[in-house]
């Protein structure tokens, strides 16, 4: 049998939804093997009419099957596995979080020590993790996104909020999901002002992931994302702003004085268009520009 014709075989046998699920639980199993039993309860069926999907699997020679006493496994035959877990994709392993932020709260202590003490540095860690946490971002991508974005925070928190950097000015960005408009302007003012400025941003109620249409817009003028993710807004950034341009999201933005607020009218690009997309984004380098002119 051909290799197209075996894939579609196999996709076949996989598109049941009962089939599926014995073939993701044992993916998921820990030893790669699973009971008939436990499968049953899981979806909460009748044993035979398992066995009856186990058996398809079995006839087809996906599943090995393994007598153990009065129990029988039932494990993915190695020809087919690697071909079986691309179809279904393999389930992410569960990563133990507290030693990982145990582990950030320490290294963030060592790099502002003398500035914030051990406690409240760990409070930022935890505080920051729980608040991407709420939010549909990649598992495995949270303990390192709340690294990044606690080392933020408490750099923002150790600027002198009453009187802000006249060397080097701080502009932040704020829109609803910090997943577009946000993005856009931060990219661009990166690009174009380096370290001449620095540069936040900031959702009133954050998306899990940046738009695919965006990161599309800014790479076709040759600007890169810099490891921007989408991140709740929190007070300590705003005290920290010199400039904060809000983009539609109304009054989430706390008002201190000492800042100079900006409200930019943009269409939000969810759901719109890549030509759309691109007209946003020029529309934003064109503020941008004009932005760089006054700081």
């Amino acid at each position: 049998m051909s290799d197209v014709a075996e894939a579609t075989r196999e996709l076949r046998l996989v598109a049941d939804p009962t089939r599926a699920h014995i073939l993701r639980s044992i993916l998921a199993a820990p030893d790669g093997r699973v009971l008939v039993g436990r499968i049953a309860e899981e979806l909460g069926l009748r044993q035979p009419t398992v066995s009856h999907h186990v058996k398809a699997l079995l006839d087809q020679g996906l599943l090995l099957r393994e007598p153990d006493g009065r129990r029988t496994w039932y494990s993915l035959a190695p020809a087919h596995a690697d071909r079986v877990a691309e179809m279904l994709g393999r389930p992410e392993p569960v990563i133990p979080i507290e030693p990982i932020l145990e582990r950030v709260a320490r290294d963030l202590s060592e790099r502002f020590r003398g500035v914030f003490s051990s406690e409240t540095v760990e409070r930022y860690v935890r505080e920051s993790y729980e608040l991407l946490a709420e939010r549909p971002t990649p598992g495995q991508r949270v303990p390192s996104l709340a690294a990044q974005f606690a080392a933020d925070r408490l750099e923002a928190l150790a600027r002198d909020d009453t009187a802000p950097s006249i060397d080097i000015p701080e502009v932040l960005f704020v829109c609803v999901q910090n997943a577009g408009r946000s993005q856009i302007a931060s990219a661009i003012l990166r690009h174009l002002a380096g370290d001449r400025v620095h540069v936040r941003t900031a959702g009133s109620d954050p998306a899990g992931e940046v738009r695919s249409s965006v990161l599309t817009a800014l790479d076709e003028i040759g600007v890169p994302l810099a490891g921007e993710y989408p991140k709740p807004l929190t007070d300590e950034v705003v005290r920290a702003a010199d400039v904060v341009i809000t983009m539609g999201c109304g009054d989430a933005c706390p008002i201190y004085p000492g800042r100079r607020y900006v409200d930019w009218d943009l269409p939000d690009p969810v759901g719109k268009s890549l030509t759309e997309v691109r007209e946003i984004r020029d529309d934003i380098e064109r503020r941008i520009r004009e932005l760089l002119a006054t700081l």
